[in-house]
């Protein structure tokens, strides 16, 4: 069976872990305004019509909130939640025996949910569109097909990767939302928001500090914040100050701008190794010494959007920005590449 883990509404409040540190309703959630406002709207329609919520896709890259808004939507509907991921979901009989145990209005959360298996979609498919779960019995001539009425469910899918999910799959959610990264001045919130939760004391330019260095991602800000918090203690008076922010940042190898050393390394391996690109995915990877999914997945996004490093149908090529992060002088013959159909098959 799937890796399923059962929150109930009671449980999933008080939180587990640093799972406090999750907002738990729209209201609390900083940032994404225009989705916060968009699933307000849907979740009050469900429930003045007590019916289920429309299944909900959630992507973006990661760290900005997937997870943490699949709770919310939950406790917004006051119904417990499932959760599982598309790696753990082996065979067809394993997402029926969750599908199956589900209680009416539930959120059932599939994260990864990209990486299902074609078998597994197909269960999927009339499980969302018609509630109910087609079953085979028997082989051969003599198999039959047996359909098992589900409860009204809500589908709760999150992917880093959106273009990867086939159209059938895509085409059965109501409410698709694209997360994108946050400001700073959200992220500063998010960042004393977390300190008063942690009970840790924060300067304000020293809150904002670790925002702008948090590549736009409120996992990496709490991230830091933590590991600022025992920086704090250790080398300083348990107070984050700007001085102790920017000394410790600094002992984690995140710079100014919030690159990190992978970051720095990827640049580099374009500059030196490739003559600043074009070059392919699985060759940069490799020159950088990472995955390529953890390439492309983790790091480029902020990269690409941040004006480092462009992508052009030849490769990705490491952009004027680029050259300036590493402290080098961008070619003079460097031509800048714009082709908007660029970002296909690279």
């Amino acid at each position: 069976m799937g890796d399923e883990r059962i929150v109930s509404p009671e449980s999933h409040r008080h939180g587990e872990r640093d799972g406090h540190l999750r907002p738990q309703s729209l209201a609390d959630y900083i940032g994404q305004t225009s989705v916060k406002e968009r699933l307000d709207i849907f979740i009050q329609a469900a429930l003045a019509r007590h019916d289920a919520l429309d299944h909900v896709l959630l992507y973006g890259p990661p760290g900005l909130g997937k997870t943490t808004l699949a709770h919310i939507i939950a406790n917004e509907l006051g119904v417990g939640i499932r959760f599982t991921s598309g790696p753990a979901i082996d065979r067809p009989g394993d997402l029926a025996s969750i599908l199956t145990n589900l209680e009416d209005r539930e959120v059932l959360f599939i994260d990864e949910i990209h990486r299902l298996s074609r078998p597994v979609e197909e269960v999927l498919y009339p499980a969302m569109e018609d509630f109910a779960l087609d079953l085979v019995l028997g082989k051969g001539p003599g198999a039959r097909t047996v359909r098992l009425e589900l409860p009204h469910f809500t589908l709760v899918g999150a992917t880093t990767r959106a273009g990867m999910l086939t159209a059938p799959l895509r085409d059965r959610f109501g409410v698709i939302t694209h997360l994108d990264f946050y400001s700073p001045d959200d992220l500063t919130r998010i960042v004393e928001r977390t300190a008063s939760v942690l009970g840790l004391g924060v300067m304000p330019d020293a809150a904002y500090e670790v925002a702008k260095r948090s590549r736009g991602t409120p996992r990496i800000a709490n991230r830091l914040l933590r590991r600022l918090r025992d920086f704090a203690e250790v080398r300083g008076d348990g107070i984050v100050s700007l001085p102790v922010a920017s000394e410790g940042l600094a002992l984690l190898e995140v710079d100014p701008h919030g690159l990190d050393a992978v970051d720095r390394r990827i640049l580099q391996a374009m500059a030196d190794r490739y003559g600043g690109g074009p070059v392919g995915l699985e060759t940069l990877a490799a020159g950088a010494g990472e995955e390529p999914g953890t390439v492309e997945d983790v790091y480029e996004p902020f990269l690409l959007q941040q004006g480092y490093i462009q992508r052009t149908q030849r490769g990705r090529v490491l952009a004027t920005r680029g050259y300036q992060a590493l402290g080098l002088s961008a070619p003079a013959a460097q031509t800048t590449w714009t082709d908007s159909r660029s970002e296909e098959n690279l």
